[in-house]
Protein backbone atom coordinates (compact mmCIF):
# COMPACT_ATOMS: atom_id res chain seq x y z
CA UNK A 1 0.00 0.00 0.00
CA UNK A 2 1.63 3.35 -1.04
CA UNK A 3 1.79 6.15 1.06
CA UNK A 4 1.28 10.06 0.26
CA UNK A 5 4.21 11.90 0.17
CA UNK A 6 5.30 14.97 2.18
CA UNK A 7 3.19 18.25 0.49
CA UNK A 8 5.57 20.32 -2.15
CA UNK A 9 6.85 23.25 -0.26
CA UNK A 10 4.75 25.65 -2.07
CA UNK A 11 1.79 24.12 -0.86
CA UNK A 12 2.84 24.33 2.52
CA UNK A 13 4.20 28.02 2.44
CA UNK A 14 0.69 28.82 1.02
CA UNK A 15 -0.78 26.88 3.89
CA UNK A 16 1.46 28.65 6.22
CA UNK A 17 0.36 32.51 4.79
CA UNK A 18 -3.19 31.62 4.90
CA UNK A 19 -3.34 30.55 8.42
CA UNK A 20 -1.03 33.72 9.68
CA UNK A 21 -3.52 36.32 7.94
CA UNK A 22 -6.62 34.72 9.95
CA UNK A 23 -4.68 34.59 13.02
CA UNK A 24 -3.80 38.61 12.44
CA UNK A 25 -7.39 38.58 11.35
CA UNK A 26 -8.61 36.99 14.73
CA UNK A 27 -6.01 39.29 17.26
CA UNK A 28 -7.25 42.21 15.60
CA UNK A 29 -11.16 41.43 16.47
CA UNK A 30 -10.18 40.23 19.39
CA UNK A 31 -8.41 43.44 20.01
CA UNK A 32 -11.83 45.04 19.40
CA UNK A 33 -13.96 43.20 21.60
CA UNK A 34 -15.53 41.31 18.38
CA UNK A 35 -16.30 37.76 19.22
CA UNK A 36 -14.31 35.05 17.19
CA UNK A 37 -13.45 32.40 16.77
CA UNK A 38 -10.80 30.18 14.78
CA UNK A 39 -11.75 26.73 13.09
CA UNK A 40 -15.17 26.51 13.71
CA UNK A 41 -17.55 23.92 12.72
CA UNK A 42 -19.67 26.10 9.98
CA UNK A 43 -21.45 22.70 8.55
CA UNK A 44 -22.96 22.70 12.33
CA UNK A 45 -24.85 26.05 12.41
CA UNK A 46 -26.22 24.77 8.54
CA UNK A 47 -29.89 23.09 8.21
CA UNK A 48 -27.93 20.02 6.15
CA UNK A 49 -25.77 19.51 9.60
CA UNK A 50 -22.88 18.94 7.19
CA UNK A 51 -19.39 20.01 6.21
CA UNK A 52 -16.18 21.48 7.62
CA UNK A 53 -15.01 24.87 9.28
CA UNK A 54 -14.76 28.12 9.34
CA UNK A 55 -11.39 29.85 9.27
CA UNK A 56 -12.54 32.90 11.15
CA UNK A 57 -16.44 33.05 12.81
CA UNK A 58 -17.42 36.22 14.10
CA UNK A 59 -20.38 37.09 15.79
CA UNK A 60 -21.91 39.89 15.83
CA UNK A 61 -24.68 41.65 18.24
CA UNK A 62 -24.98 45.34 17.56
CA UNK A 63 -24.37 46.90 14.97
CA UNK A 64 -20.84 48.76 16.30
CA UNK A 65 -19.67 45.21 16.66
CA UNK A 66 -20.11 45.01 12.63
CA UNK A 67 -18.17 48.18 11.76
CA UNK A 68 -15.82 46.75 13.95
CA UNK A 69 -15.92 43.87 11.43
CA UNK A 70 -15.77 46.45 8.76
CA UNK A 71 -13.09 48.51 9.76
CA UNK A 72 -11.41 45.71 10.62
CA UNK A 73 -10.94 44.10 7.44
CA UNK A 74 -10.60 47.38 5.95
CA UNK A 75 -7.09 47.67 8.01
CA UNK A 76 -5.81 44.26 6.98
CA UNK A 77 -5.39 45.33 3.52
CA UNK A 78 -1.64 44.17 3.27
CA UNK A 79 -3.33 40.43 3.33
CA UNK A 80 -5.68 40.69 0.14
CA UNK A 81 -9.19 40.46 -0.36
CA UNK A 82 -10.04 37.65 2.11
CA UNK A 83 -13.58 35.84 1.31
CA UNK A 84 -16.39 36.81 3.53
CA UNK A 85 -19.75 34.60 4.31
CA UNK A 86 -22.81 36.01 5.90
CA UNK A 87 -24.22 32.94 7.97
CA UNK A 88 -27.89 33.89 8.37
CA UNK A 89 -29.91 30.55 9.90
CA UNK A 90 -27.68 28.33 7.48
CA UNK A 91 -30.94 27.00 5.68
CA UNK A 92 -29.68 27.41 2.15
CA UNK A 93 -26.08 26.36 2.60
CA UNK A 94 -24.34 23.39 1.47
CA UNK A 95 -20.39 23.68 3.15
CA UNK A 96 -17.91 21.65 1.82
CA UNK A 97 -16.03 18.88 3.46
CA UNK A 98 -13.02 20.67 3.29
CA UNK A 99 -14.85 23.84 4.71
CA UNK A 100 -14.80 27.78 4.15
CA UNK A 101 -11.34 29.22 3.85
CA UNK A 102 -12.09 32.57 4.93
CA UNK A 103 -14.32 34.95 7.38
CA UNK A 104 -18.44 33.70 8.18
CA UNK A 105 -20.17 36.21 9.67
CA UNK A 106 -22.94 35.05 12.14
CA UNK A 107 -25.72 38.25 13.48
CA UNK A 108 -27.55 38.00 16.67
CA UNK A 109 -28.53 40.68 19.82
CA UNK A 110 -29.63 43.74 18.62
CA UNK A 111 -30.18 42.03 14.77
CA UNK A 112 -33.15 40.12 15.52
CA UNK A 113 -35.42 43.05 16.87
CA UNK A 114 -38.73 43.20 15.39
CA UNK A 115 -40.89 46.39 15.92
CA UNK A 116 -44.04 47.66 14.24
CA UNK A 117 -44.58 51.34 13.40
CA UNK A 118 -46.20 53.52 10.84
CA UNK A 119 -50.16 54.42 11.18
CA UNK A 120 -52.74 53.18 11.90
CA UNK A 121 -53.91 52.51 7.66
CA UNK A 122 -50.28 52.39 7.03
CA UNK A 123 -48.68 50.25 9.35
CA UNK A 124 -44.67 48.73 8.77
CA UNK A 125 -42.46 46.53 10.20
CA UNK A 126 -38.85 46.42 10.84
CA UNK A 127 -37.12 43.34 11.65
CA UNK A 128 -33.43 43.39 12.01
CA UNK A 129 -31.69 40.98 9.71
CA UNK A 130 -31.09 38.06 12.22
CA UNK A 131 -34.54 37.84 12.84
CA UNK A 132 -36.21 34.24 11.81
CA UNK A 133 -38.84 34.73 9.24
CA UNK A 134 -41.53 31.98 10.70
CA UNK A 135 -40.90 34.90 14.20
CA UNK A 136 -42.05 37.77 11.84
CA UNK A 137 -45.09 36.33 10.79
CA UNK A 138 -46.30 34.91 13.94
CA UNK A 139 -45.17 38.52 15.83
CA UNK A 140 -46.72 40.13 12.42
CA UNK A 141 -50.29 38.62 13.17
CA UNK A 142 -50.04 39.04 17.15
CA UNK A 143 -49.74 42.88 16.32
CA UNK A 144 -52.84 43.10 14.24
CA UNK A 145 -50.92 42.83 10.74
CA UNK A 146 -51.69 40.81 7.36
CA UNK A 147 -49.77 40.16 4.44
CA UNK A 148 -46.35 38.77 6.07
CA UNK A 149 -48.25 35.32 6.90
CA UNK A 150 -46.17 33.77 4.38
CA UNK A 151 -43.16 33.96 5.95
CA UNK A 152 -43.90 31.44 8.46
CA UNK A 153 -43.28 28.30 6.32
CA UNK A 154 -39.60 29.77 5.46
CA UNK A 155 -36.89 28.54 7.86
CA UNK A 156 -34.64 31.85 6.79
CA UNK A 157 -33.84 34.88 8.53
CA UNK A 158 -34.76 38.31 6.93
CA UNK A 159 -31.14 39.13 5.78
CA UNK A 160 -31.17 35.85 4.25
CA UNK A 161 -34.53 36.99 2.76
CA UNK A 162 -33.50 39.82 0.77
CA UNK A 163 -30.43 37.78 -0.68
CA UNK A 164 -32.87 34.98 -2.12
CA UNK A 165 -35.81 36.79 -2.57
CA UNK A 166 -37.71 34.69 -0.76
CA UNK A 167 -40.96 33.45 -0.50
CA UNK A 168 -43.69 30.98 -0.86
CA UNK A 169 -47.49 30.56 -0.54
CA UNK A 170 -48.71 32.95 -3.17
CA UNK A 171 -46.06 35.78 -2.25
CA UNK A 172 -42.39 36.90 -1.72
CA UNK A 173 -40.12 39.62 -0.19
CA UNK A 174 -40.43 41.61 -3.64
CA UNK A 175 -44.12 41.62 -3.13
CA UNK A 176 -43.94 43.73 0.80
CA UNK A 177 -40.27 45.17 0.80
CA UNK A 178 -39.91 48.88 1.55
CA UNK A 179 -36.79 49.93 2.56
CA UNK A 180 -33.32 48.05 4.33
CA UNK A 181 -29.94 48.90 5.64
CA UNK A 182 -26.77 47.63 4.38
CA UNK A 183 -23.75 47.60 4.47
CA UNK A 184 -20.27 46.13 2.65
CA UNK A 185 -17.45 44.40 5.05
CA UNK A 186 -15.47 44.96 2.34
CA UNK A 187 -15.66 48.98 1.47
CA UNK A 188 -16.84 51.77 2.52
CA UNK A 189 -20.44 51.02 0.68
CA UNK A 190 -23.90 50.95 2.68
CA UNK A 191 -26.87 52.95 3.63
CA UNK A 192 -30.70 52.97 3.13
CA UNK A 193 -32.27 51.85 0.15
CA UNK A 194 -35.83 50.96 -1.56
CA UNK A 195 -35.82 47.58 -3.17
CA UNK A 196 -35.19 48.66 -6.36
CA UNK A 197 -31.63 48.07 -5.93
CA UNK A 198 -31.48 45.30 -4.82
CA UNK A 199 -32.54 43.85 -8.69
CA UNK A 200 -35.00 41.28 -6.83
CA UNK A 201 -35.35 38.51 -9.08
CA UNK A 202 -36.82 34.68 -8.90
CA UNK A 203 -34.87 33.43 -5.40
CA UNK A 204 -31.90 36.03 -6.44
CA UNK A 205 -31.01 39.60 -6.03
CA UNK A 206 -27.46 41.65 -6.36
CA UNK A 207 -26.67 41.52 -2.78
CA UNK A 208 -22.76 40.55 -3.09
CA UNK A 209 -21.66 37.84 -0.58
CA UNK A 210 -19.77 40.56 1.18
CA UNK A 211 -22.49 43.04 1.70
CA UNK A 212 -24.81 42.56 4.95
CA UNK A 213 -28.57 43.96 5.47
CA UNK A 214 -28.53 45.21 9.17
CA UNK A 215 -32.64 45.83 8.97
CA UNK A 216 -35.22 45.72 6.57
CA UNK A 217 -39.33 46.99 6.57
CA UNK A 218 -42.02 45.41 5.24
CA UNK A 219 -45.15 46.31 4.33
CA UNK A 220 -48.30 45.64 5.95
CA UNK A 221 -52.06 46.13 6.77
CA UNK A 222 -54.03 45.85 9.32
CA UNK A 223 -56.05 42.21 9.98
CA UNK A 224 -57.66 39.77 12.50
CA UNK A 225 -55.02 38.25 15.24
CA UNK A 226 -57.66 35.20 14.81
CA UNK A 227 -57.63 35.17 11.03
CA UNK A 228 -54.04 35.39 10.71
CA UNK A 229 -53.08 32.68 13.05
CA UNK A 230 -55.52 30.93 11.17
CA UNK A 231 -53.69 30.88 8.05
CA UNK A 232 -50.46 30.79 10.07
CA UNK A 233 -51.70 27.39 10.75
CA UNK A 234 -52.63 26.52 7.51
CA UNK A 235 -49.99 26.73 5.67
CA UNK A 236 -47.53 25.17 8.49
CA UNK A 237 -50.25 22.37 8.18
CA UNK A 238 -49.64 21.93 4.54
CA UNK A 239 -45.67 22.18 4.34
CA UNK A 240 -45.57 19.20 7.13
CA UNK A 241 -47.84 17.26 4.31
CA UNK A 242 -46.07 18.03 1.47
CA UNK A 243 -42.60 18.63 2.60
CA UNK A 244 -39.80 16.88 4.35
CA UNK A 245 -37.92 17.37 7.60
CA UNK A 246 -34.30 15.88 8.36
CA UNK A 247 -31.60 17.47 7.41
CA UNK A 248 -31.94 19.59 4.09
CA UNK A 249 -31.87 22.92 3.15
CA UNK A 250 -35.13 22.74 1.37
CA UNK A 251 -35.64 23.48 -2.20
CA UNK A 252 -32.35 22.51 -4.01
CA UNK A 253 -33.32 23.68 -7.49
CA UNK A 254 -35.62 26.89 -8.59
CA UNK A 255 -38.54 26.36 -10.43
CA UNK A 256 -38.08 26.45 -14.45
CA UNK A 257 -40.33 28.79 -16.57
CA UNK A 258 -43.86 27.11 -16.54
CA UNK A 259 -43.02 23.79 -14.85
CA UNK A 260 -42.15 22.31 -11.17
CA UNK A 261 -38.21 21.53 -10.64
CA UNK A 262 -39.73 18.68 -8.09
CA UNK A 263 -41.82 17.35 -10.79
CA UNK A 264 -39.20 16.92 -13.87
CA UNK A 265 -36.94 15.00 -10.91
CA UNK A 266 -39.52 12.51 -10.00
CA UNK A 267 -39.89 12.29 -14.00
CA UNK A 268 -36.55 11.45 -14.17
CA UNK A 269 -37.14 8.23 -11.74
CA UNK A 270 -35.03 9.47 -9.43
CA UNK A 271 -37.28 9.90 -6.44
CA UNK A 272 -35.43 8.17 -3.49
CA UNK A 273 -32.34 7.88 -5.26
CA UNK A 274 -29.26 7.57 -3.13
CA UNK A 275 -25.51 8.45 -3.38
CA UNK A 276 -23.08 7.65 -0.40
CA UNK A 277 -24.86 9.86 2.61
CA UNK A 278 -27.14 12.07 0.43
CA UNK A 279 -30.71 10.89 -0.95
CA UNK A 280 -33.80 12.76 -3.09
CA UNK A 281 -36.56 12.65 -0.78
CA UNK A 282 -39.63 10.58 -1.41
CA UNK A 283 -41.93 12.54 0.00
CA UNK A 284 -40.43 15.51 -2.38
CA UNK A 285 -38.16 15.48 -5.38
CA UNK A 286 -36.70 18.75 -5.23
CA UNK A 287 -35.47 17.73 -1.77
CA UNK A 288 -32.04 15.97 -0.76
CA UNK A 289 -31.90 14.95 2.68
CA UNK A 290 -28.65 14.19 4.06
CA UNK A 291 -27.59 11.04 6.57
CA UNK A 292 -26.93 11.92 10.21
CA UNK A 293 -23.17 10.75 9.67
CA UNK A 294 -23.41 12.69 6.17
CA UNK A 295 -21.13 13.97 3.56
CA UNK A 296 -21.65 17.56 2.27
CA UNK A 297 -19.44 16.03 -0.69
CA UNK A 298 -22.12 13.22 -1.49
CA UNK A 299 -24.59 16.02 -1.39
CA UNK A 300 -23.34 17.63 -4.20
CA UNK A 301 -22.56 14.67 -5.87
CA UNK A 302 -26.22 14.14 -5.48
CA UNK A 303 -26.93 17.59 -7.05
CA UNK A 304 -24.80 16.84 -10.21
CA UNK A 305 -25.61 13.25 -10.78
CA UNK A 306 -29.69 14.75 -10.35
CA UNK A 307 -28.87 17.72 -12.68
CA UNK A 308 -27.63 15.81 -15.28
CA UNK A 309 -29.73 12.91 -15.60
CA UNK A 310 -32.63 15.49 -15.90
CA UNK A 311 -30.98 17.49 -18.65
CA UNK A 312 -30.57 14.37 -19.94
CA UNK A 313 -34.05 13.35 -19.94
CA UNK A 314 -35.92 16.43 -20.54
CA UNK A 315 -33.13 19.13 -22.16
CA UNK A 316 -34.19 21.00 -18.81
CA UNK A 317 -30.81 22.85 -17.11
CA UNK A 318 -32.36 23.03 -13.46
CA UNK A 319 -30.49 26.35 -11.67
CA UNK A 320 -29.67 25.64 -7.77
CA UNK A 321 -31.33 27.36 -5.49
CA UNK A 322 -28.67 26.40 -3.05
CA UNK A 323 -25.61 28.35 -2.03
CA UNK A 324 -22.26 25.86 -2.14
CA UNK A 325 -19.83 27.15 0.51
CA UNK A 326 -16.19 25.74 -0.08
CA UNK A 327 -16.51 23.79 -3.11
CA UNK A 328 -14.06 25.88 -5.70
CA UNK A 329 -14.89 28.19 -8.04
CA UNK A 330 -17.15 26.38 -10.39
CA UNK A 331 -18.81 22.94 -8.30
CA UNK A 332 -21.54 22.82 -11.01
CA UNK A 333 -20.41 22.54 -14.66
CA UNK A 334 -23.35 22.59 -17.04
CA UNK A 335 -23.76 18.31 -18.20
CA UNK A 336 -22.38 17.77 -21.47
CA UNK A 337 -24.93 16.01 -22.67
CA UNK A 338 -26.38 16.67 -26.33
CA UNK A 339 -29.96 17.30 -25.08
CA UNK A 340 -29.05 20.26 -22.64
CA UNK A 341 -26.98 21.94 -25.36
Amino acid sequence: MSRAGPRPATAQAAGTREADVFADLAARLAARRVPVGRDVALGALTTYRVGGAASLLVDCSTEAELLAVRETMASAHEHGPVPVLVLGKGSNLVVADAGFRGVAVRLGGAFEAIEVHGEADAPMLRAGSAAGLPVVARRSVDAGLTGLEWAVGIPGSVGGALKMNAGGHGSDTASCLLRYRWMDLLSAEGGEDGPERLALGYRTSSLADSQVVVWAEFAAGRGEPGAGRAAIKEIVRWRLEHQPGGKNAGSVFTNPPGDSAGRLVEAAGLKGFRLGTARVSEKHANFIQADDTGSADDVLALILHVRRAVADATGVLLRPEVKLVGFGDDPLPPPLSEASR
